[in-house]
């Protein structure tokens, strides 16, 4: 397998400004647009507590020097010492973001909700539990850079040397081997939380709970493109895991069937002509 793995070579194009509501004078929109950071971080966490604060910290360290970030950090209902920890570190880092669920909604709606509070034109997801390194962040921005593709919606990882227990390392080869199968994606580790795409492109697609599993086939479904890049993996930093296997077989079954029904649903026009454009 190649480093980078590539469909169809095109050039890349920009994704267009989010809106809501009146459209501001020129003035304020400049104003808004320089104060508009280049990439959002969003992290889904629930329970992690000892994790999340050593992981804003080394997220600091790998992207200071490169671009303009801020980081949205989605607290998922915890219930041991994520908020407090949270709170510490908002008063200490103006770029940090903190979101709060009253009660936890799971792993889809909490990327949802941190994604659709961002404020970059490209989002990049990783775990709260600290196994996604954030040393690979600068690779894949400069992945997206280097890739001549037209469309160019999403850069996803694969896992290399995972390192979680023999469960989930076999029922991830399992789930990703049927979903490849099935779907006819080519995705290859469509469960790796690290992941690159453009805003715009997620809030397009349709949202339902588990969908952070099949991101980059939906980026696909609806005409992006999406290419795939080796990133490392490691131990957690401390705790267990809060969005667990427990009860996937059954979800992943009904999810995965729910999303070759949209497949099938969806047709992309080719269009030859823009008369009048």
């Amino acid at each position: 397998m190649s480093a980078v793995q590539r469909s169809r070579a095109r050039k890349p194009g920009r994704p267009d400004q989010d809106r809501a509501g009146p459209e501001p004078p020129l003035a304020a929109e400049r104003s808004a647009d320089a104060r508009r950071p280049a990439l959002s971080v969003v992290i889904p966490a629930r329970n992690e507590a000892g994790s999340i604060r050593p992981l804003i910290e080394e997220i600091h360290r790998a992207l200071e020097p490169l671009v303009a970030f801020e980081i949205v950090c989605v607290d998922d209902g915890s219930e041991d010492n994520t908020a407090s920890e949270l709170r510490a570190a908002r008063a200490a880092d103006p770029r940090l973001r903190v979101l709060s669920h009253r009660h936890a909604c799971g792993q889809s709606t909490a990327i949802w909700s941190g994604v659709a509070a961002a404020r970059g034109e490209w989002i990049v997801t990783l775990d709260g539990d600290g196994q996604n390194v954030p040393g690979d962040i600068p690779m894949m921005l400069e992945a997206r850079d280097a890739a001549d593709l037209e469309d160019l919606h999403m850069v996803a990882g694969i896992r290399r040397r995972r390192r979680d227990n023999w469960l989930r390392r076999v029922s991830s080869r399992v789930a990703n081997g049927l979903r490849r199968r099935l779907l006819k994606d080519g995705i290859i580790d469509s469960g790796c939380g690290l992941k690159l795409f453009r805003r715009d492109a997620f809030l397009a697609l349709p949202y339902f709970d588990h969908m952070h599993r099949f991101l980059p086939t939906l980026i696909r479904r609806n005409g992006g493109e999406v290419i795939q890049v080796p990133v490392d993996h490691r131990p957690r930093l401390s705790g267990k895991s809060s969005y667990g296997i427990h009860n996937r077989l059954w979800t992943g079954i009904a999810d995965l069937l729910g999303v070759m029904w949209l497949q099938r649903r969806t047709k992309q026009p080719i269009i030859d002509n823009k008369d009048g454009s």
